[in-house]
C-alpha cells in the first residue's frame, strides 16, 4: 500500500493503528486547545505500535532531561520507525518538523495539524526560513520542545550525512537546550525503502543537553557541527 509522495508503508498493524488513533486525536483536540491531548495520544499509537511489531527500545540516559524543561531534540534517522520509538520513550510534551507531503496524508494530516506539528515547504527557502522563526516562537509561546532530523531526509544506508542548520537555528533562536539523541538499531526494524515492520531491538540513546543561552544566530554553523561531532562517535562507539 502506497501513501503520499513515496511514504510506502504496507505492515497493517501501522495502517490501522494510525486510523484510528489519528481519528482519536483529532476528535480530541476539539476540546484541548494547548495540543497536550493529541500529543499523549500520539505516545500511545506509537507504543501500541512498537509492542504490536515486537520492537523493543532501549532508552538511556533519560535522567538528562527535565520533565518541565524545552529541549530541541536533534537526531540521526535512518528509518520511519525513528519518530515512533522518540515518541514512546521522550516523556515532554514535544512537536516536530515534517515534510508537508505527510500532512496531505488522510487521518495522519489532519492529526498533524490538529496537534500543532509544524509542515516544512522545503521548496521554497523563504518560506523555509519563516518556518524556522515560527517553530521558535511557538517553543518560546507554549513551552513545548521540538524534535527535527537534521540530515533533512533519511539515510539509506546509516551513515550520518551533512546536517542542516535548521535545529541550530530554532534552538538559539528559542533559547533552550539542544539534546543530541542517537538511534541505534532502527534500520533494521524498518529499512529504507521498506515497507514491513520487523522485530527486534532499538537503542535511544540521550546525550547531555548543549546550553544555547549565551549564542548567537552566528554561532548556528558550530552547533550543528558539535551536535553531528557527538553523534558520529557515539555511533562509531
Amino acid at each position: 500500500m502506497r501513501w503520499l509522495r513515496g511514504v510506502l508503508i504496507a505492515d497493517p498493524a501501522i495502517i490501522l493503528s494510525t486510523i484510528c488513533f489519528s481519528c482519536v486525536s483529532v476528535l480530541l483536540s476539539f476540546f484541548d486547545s494547548t495540543g497536550k491531548v493529541p500529543a499523549a495520544v500520539a505516545s500511545r499509537w506509537a507504543r501500541f505500535l512498537l509492542f504490536a511489531s515486537g520492537v523493543q527500545v532501549n532508552a538511556e540516559g533519560l535522567e538528562q532531561i527535565d520533565p518541565n524543561g524545552s529541549y530541541i531534540f536533534m537526531a540521526n534517522h535512518t528509518s520511519y520507525i525513528d519518530t515512533p520509538v522518540v515518541l514512546a520513550n521522550i516523556s515532554v510534551q514535544f512537536r516536530f518538523l515534517a515534510k508537508r507531503g505527510l500532512f496531505q496524508i488522510p487521518f495522519l494530516g489532519t492529526h498533524l495539524s490538529r496537534a500543532g506539528h509544524i509542515p516544512v515547504p522545503r521548496e521554497d527557502p523563504r518560506a523555509a526560513v519563516k518556518t524556522l522563526q515560527l517553530a521558535a516562537d511557538t517553543i518560546q509561546r507554549k513551552k513545548t520542545s521540538l524534535l527535527v532530523f537534521p540530515e533533512g531526509g533519511r539515510s539509506p544506508d546509516g551513515v550520518l550525512t551533512e546536517f542542516k542548520e535548521g535545529g541550530a537555528y530554532i534552538a538559539i533562536r528559542a533559547g533552550v537546550p539542544v539534546v543530541p539523541l542517537v538511534l541505534i538499531g532502527a534500520r533494521h526494524i524498518l529499512p529504507y525503502g521498506g515497507g514491513i515492520v520487523k522485530s527486534g531491538k532499538v537503542i535511544m540513546r540521550v546525550l547531555p543537553p548543549i546550553e544555547t543561552a549565551n549564542m548567537s544566530l552566528k554561532d548556528r554553523g558550530a552547533l550543528t557541527a558539535k551536535v553531528r561531532g557527538l553523534l558520529l562517535a557515539e555511533l562509531a562507539s
